[in-house]
């Protein structure tokens, strides 16, 4: 007991427990290995201390990402935690190095919407990209779904000819089945994509992994932040400045949240079946036509005219 590396433990966490029993076991894997991995991998787990936490975390709080300093030291104590649990006894349990170690920033719920402007420079930075990323982020502005959901997209849950992507339950963060409906210009831009398709995956990874599917972007990101000069753009942004335009649009918060996927509560919404698709769809279409006046006519045609 006790001999075992930090990788090791990572991999086996994300092998016999992240993977069969959480549906974001993917954000676990992107994390471990963004910042801890590349640090300790080699070393011997048990051998990693509360210093060498707090001096990640504080790397990662420097680099001005005190929130995803937060997520880290999550993860790392639930590998810990995991690793040391008595049937597996990977390390002891006297030595998890995050015990008693507190998250190194406040968490606050971020209200971070993008200004006319920054979508412009956004949009139009997305130009010198490779087709396929610039067609993702584009996504994300002209359906308000989620990153992970875009990124699992396959060709089989879209439908060109009616403009209908269904997302599976077992792909969506609340674990029901959604449809997003497409506007002209995500049509458009689909089918460019489809036109040059490789694999079942809307955006496949571009290094042939098991995985089949793009899993990470944070590249794409840095160089977005770079090129458009917001330096803290994150993808997830994207999606809350979507909904925030469209309810100051006068489209109902009810639709925008139908659109959202967002979990309701309530007797209302048990017994309210209706699907919203005819609301959903006026939203998205109306949504296209004020991007549109936002960005500019000449915005990103490489990748997708608004009028294609």
């Amino acid at each position: 007991m006790g001999h075992a590396t930090f990788e090791r433990i990572v991999r086996l966490y994300l092998d016999r427990h992240a993977k069969p029993k959480k549906r974001s076991w993917r954000e676990d894997q992107r994390i471990l290995e963004h910042d801890a991995l590349p640090q300790w991998a080699g070393r011997r787990a048990r051998s990693i201390t509360a210093r060498d936490v707090r001096r990640l975390l504080d790397g990662i709080v420097d680099r001005g990402a005190p929130i995803q300093a937060n997520r880290t030291l999550a993860v790392v104590r639930r590998v810990f935690n995991w690793a040391a649990a008595p049937d597996r006894a990977l390390v002891p349990q006297s030595c998890n190095p995050c015990r008693g170690l507190e998250r190194p920033a406040p968490e606050r719920q971020r209200e971070r919407v993008l200004s006319e402007s920054e979508l412009r420079a956004v949009w139009r930075a997305l130009d010198a990209e490779p087709l396929r990323n610039a067609a993702l982020f584009k996504l994300y502005l002209l359906t308000a779904q989620r990153g992970g959901e875009l990124r699992t997209m396959t060709w089989a849950d879209v439908d060109l000819a009616t403009a209908w992507w269904t997302l599976p339950g077992f792909r969506s963060k609340n674990g029901r089945s959604h449809r997003v409906p497409l506007s002209p210009p995500a049509v458009a831009l689909l089918r460019q994509l489809h036109a040059g398709r490789t694999a079942p995956w809307v955006f496949p990874t571009p290094h042939g992994s098991a995985s089949g599917y793009r899993a990470r972007i944070y590249k794409v990101v840095d160089r977005l932040r770079r090129s458009t000069g917001i330096a803290d753009f994150r993808p997830h942004d994207l999606r809350r400045t979507v909904a925030s335009h469209m309810t100051s649009m006068g489209i109902p918060r009810l639709t925008v949240a139908k659109l959202l996927n967002h979990t309701e509560t309530g007797v209302t919404a048990v017994y309210d079946r209706y699907a919203y698709d005819r609301e959903k769809q006026e939203a998205v279409a109306a949504w296209a036509r004020r991007l549109e006046g936002i960005v500019g006519e000449d915005g990103g045609d490489r990748v997708i005219g608004f009028r294609a």
